[in-house]
């Protein structure tokens, strides 16, 4: 790992941490893991939920769209919204993204997370995400993801190839 990629992975450890922080108090949250990482972070169904539910700053989404393939132009498309307002936001003080814009921000890293994990490179993996598959009816996995529909679906296809089953 270089030490570019480990200084990111510390970077948005903390954010992290600090953003758990906040949703613990605002939610009468217990997170007893302290040295909670981003990757505990997204497998944490409970913790996500109480994300949402408070929104996502401007700031993590950041440090998560760093960390994913897609274009800015794309997470505008996500969010529904335009890549100036995208752009816009970044700009307000302490911006924090209202409770769908956070659901979609954190199902795309669920995603991310998932196929840099499956994948041996993150090219491979985003060439997987650009390349029609016929267990996902012939669509490029990129295009299910704009609804929480597609995005579990190609989660699933995700599971199947980390356990070796290819249908």
């Amino acid at each position: 790992m270089s030490k570019l990629v480990a200084n990111s992975d510390v970077q948005i450890d903390k954010a992290v941490r600090s953003f758990v922080t906040k949703v613990e108090k605002e939610s009468n949250l217990a997170v007893v893991d302290k040295d909670l990482t981003y990757k505990k972070f997204l497998s944490s169904k409970l913790l996500i939920v109480h994300s949402i539910r408070r929104g996502i700053p401007y700031d993590l989404y950041e440090m998560i769209k760093d960390r994913t393939p897609f274009k800015q132009e794309d997470w505008a498309e996500f969010l529904g919204v335009s890549t100036r307002t995208l752009l816009r936001n970044k700009t307000k003080d302490n911006y924090v993204f209202e409770s769908i814009p956070s659901e979609k921000i954190l199902e795309l890293a669920e995603v991310t997370s998932l196929g840099k994990d499956v994948f041996d490179s993150e090219e491979q993996f985003y060439l997987w995400l650009n390349t029609p598959n016929f267990a996902l009816g012939n669509l490029k996995p990129f295009e299910l993801m704009k609804d929480s529909y597609g995005k579990e679906m190609v989660m699933s296809e995700l599971h199947k190839i980390d356990q070796g089953i290819f249908v």
